[in-house]
């Protein structure tokens, strides 16, 4: 898919939200879950979209035909069984790259990091991933590849995914209908978006500051 296309669909996900609605009446809570579940089970799928989807789909169940408990139940479901699946690719992957000291994209080397990283910050990033575009679709991939304990995994999987969920799709209920936020939907998907990357940002910023005070030379 072209890059332009992607931000169309992206930044005007209500548009063609309600043109499927139309459409194909309650099949789109199957097409939403296919969606969802690509975009968190799937790590060639990151560019799909999470966030803005969720956010559009509260927002048509506040005016339109669907059942909010429903979608809540259901892409809950899409989210959770997507890590789940995405953990185990990266599971069986790991220990390929031990055997063949690599494998395509990974190297014996990562694997160990990626297993001490998640170690020692495990179920928080499994957490907090679900918040941040395409590394929420990374972050079960690289636990499994760490081999982290699959009942911990579940255990955050599982919070995540309904604090995801729950959290985007009752803003879309209960905001999305708001004249200025209609009127303005593509400003706040793309509100939404720059939100949902300031974690990682902040992440990064903190790792570069600690790499320069590593790197400081020291006084004598």
């Amino acid at each position: 898919m072209a890059l332009p296309l992607l931000l169309e669909y992206t930044l005007h996900v209500d548009r063609y939200l309600a043109g499927i609605l139309l459409a194909y009446g309650k099949w789109v809570y199957f097409i939403v879950f296919l969606v969802i579940f690509s975009e968190t089970g799937l790590v060639i799928a990151p560019f799909l979209p999470g966030d803005s989807l969720l956010f559009a789909v509260g927002a048509l169940a506040a005016v339109g035909p669907l059942n909010i408990w429903a979608l809540l139940s259901i892409l809950s479901l899409a989210a959770i069984i997507g890590d789940s699946l995405n953990y185990w690719v990266g599971n069986l992957l790991g220990p390929a790259v031990l055997r063949k000291e690599k494998l395509w994209f990974l190297r014996r080397e990562y694997v160990q990091r990626t297993e001490e990283f998640y170690k020692k910050h495990g179920g928080k990033t499994i957490l907090l991933a679900r918040f941040v575009p395409i590394v929420r679709t990374f972050a079960p991939f690289m636990a499994g590849v760490g081999s982290m304990p699959y009942p911990e995994f579940l255990f955050y999987n599982v919070i995540g995914g309904l604090a995801w969920v729950g959290g985007f799709l009752f803003g879309g209920y209960f905001f999305g209908n708001i004249p200025f936020v209609r009127e303005n939907f593509s400003l706040v998907i793309l509100a939404i978006i720059a939100v949902s990357m300031l974690p990682m940002a902040v992440g990064l910023w903190k790792h570069r500051l600690q790499a320069r005070k590593k790197n400081k030379p020291k006084r004598r």
